[in-house]
């Protein structure tokens, strides 16, 4: 799909930068404990399209507004009710000087220990942490890991910080313009990796085809990490108080034609419940991999963020960004 020049998306955005939102899809209950996680009534709202492809939703409470990645634009854009959508940074994934296609952008957007910004850069193919403040931010870069082994990373994906201050992430090879068959690809795996407050860098899993999702139980003894190609299934990973594995398992395995899109990102909330994005939109999961609900939201659905206080779901799907007001 061509770019399209921003100042022709934003018309589109902040067409629905105040106001009702349109709605589409549905929730389904397949639990009586969904009512305690989505009100009754709720229903998910569309709060702007016309992007590319979304991703790396996160909530920053200083300001009440969300950041969220479009990778092949290599931007993060701002959203907030009363502005609607905002070009917040560009470039935000490749910083190279020499053209390319495919997916170099951002991914998924984190804050570290000391509440600044870090990301998941696709195009430079590291971690890095934006050097300028949230405020007032800038396409300058540091970079927290760039390699493992000698060799560079394929395009990490998505990452998490554990309360030591470790640095969790994935890395399959989507940022590659030619994916696996890449020439340039120099792992010859798809890791999830740790760095630690140091920067030492240790390969956790190399066993996963696609590792795309991670995020970790509340009491950190369990690591959950998607994976979106076959088999596409969720993993479940016993962590010792080190960060290293004790054993895994498969979590969940969604069946044939559930809809548009595979396993992807996704978050746990304060009571262990597993808010997985996946096919046909977002599974909701207990501790016990029970499905509780889904939200429907009919589109390839990357990733998804709570505010604060866990009372909003914010979704990044395909071209569209969407809510649902949880409580």
């Amino acid at each position: 799909m061509p770019f399209l020049p921003i100042f022709i998306l934003l018309l589109s955005f902040n067409a629905m930068a105040q106001g009702t939102y349109p709605t589409t899809g549905s929730i389904e209950r397949l639990d009586p404990k969904m009512n305690s996680l989505i009100a009754p009534n709720a229903v998910i709202e569309v709060l702007s399209n016309g992007f590319i492809w979304t991703e790396g939703p996160l909530y920053i409470e200083d300001g009440d507004y969300w950041l969220f990645s479009d990778i092949p634009q290599n931007s993060i854009f701002k959203w907030n009710e009363k502005e609607g959508v905002r070009l917040y940074l560009k470039p935000s994934g490749y910083t190279g000087t020499i053209p390319r296609g495919g997916e170099p952008g951002s991914n998924a957007l984190i804050l570290d220990p000391k509440g600044q910004l870090v990301m998941c850069q696709h195009g430079d193919r590291r971690m890095a942490r934006m050097s300028a403040p949230l405020k007032e931010p800038s396409a300058v870069f540091e970079s927290i890991a760039g390699q493992y082994l000698g060799k560079k990373f394929n395009s990490p994906n998505d990452a998490v910080y554990d309360s030591k201050g470790n640095l969790f992430f994935t890395d399959p090879p989507y940022g590659l313009v030619g994916n696996s068959d890449d020439p340039t690809k120099e792992l010859p795996f798809q890791g999830v990796f740790r760095c630690s407050p140091q920067g030492d860098i240790k390969l956790i899993t190399d066993k996963l085809a696609r590792p795309n999702g991670i995020a970790f139980s509340p009491d950190e003894k369990i690591m959950y990490v998607s994976n979106s190609e076959f088999p596409a299934s969720w993993h479940a990973f016993s962590l010792d108080e080190m960060g290293n594995v004790l054993n895994e398992r498969i979590f969940f395995v969604p069946g044939e034609n559930e809809g548009k899109g595979a396993p992807d990102g996704l978050k746990v909330d304060p009571q262990g419940i597993v808010w997985a994005t996946g096919p046909g939109g977002l599974w909701i999961f207990s501790p016990e991999a029970k499905v509780l609900g889904r939200i429907l939201t009919g589109e390839a659905t990357s990733n998804c963020a709570f505010n604060k206080d866990y009372s909003v779901l914010f979704l990044t799907c395909d071209d569209y960004i969407m809510r649902v007001i949880l409580k």
